[in-house]
């Protein structure tokens, strides 16, 4: 199951950054993670399979739209459908 991640997300991983620091805001979301550390402002991207392993929290969350958890509003039929 693919890990739900958002912009502003703040993780901490599970080994330190050289610097020390272990808290991590992403700042990128596609193929890639892009995440900045917390500690020295340094930028890293990981790809997402990496990224999932090597989260062990989530500190924050940013705040998400209601129902953005993959699901189409009520609305809006689902591909495929025929009316």
């Amino acid at each position: 199951m693919p890990l739900d991640v958002a912009l502003n997300d703040v993780v901490r991983l599970r080994k330190p950054h050289p610097c020390g620091g272990y808290e991590w805001t992403v700042v990128r979301l596609g193929a890639d993670i892009g995440m900045v550390c917390n500690t020295c402002k340094h930028r890293v991207l990981l790809p997402r399979r990496e990224f999932g392993k090597r989260v062990k929290r989530f500190v924050a969350r940013a705040p998400r739209a209601p129902g953005s958890a993959g699901t189409l509003p009520p609305d809006e039929p689902s591909i495929g459908t025929t009316e």
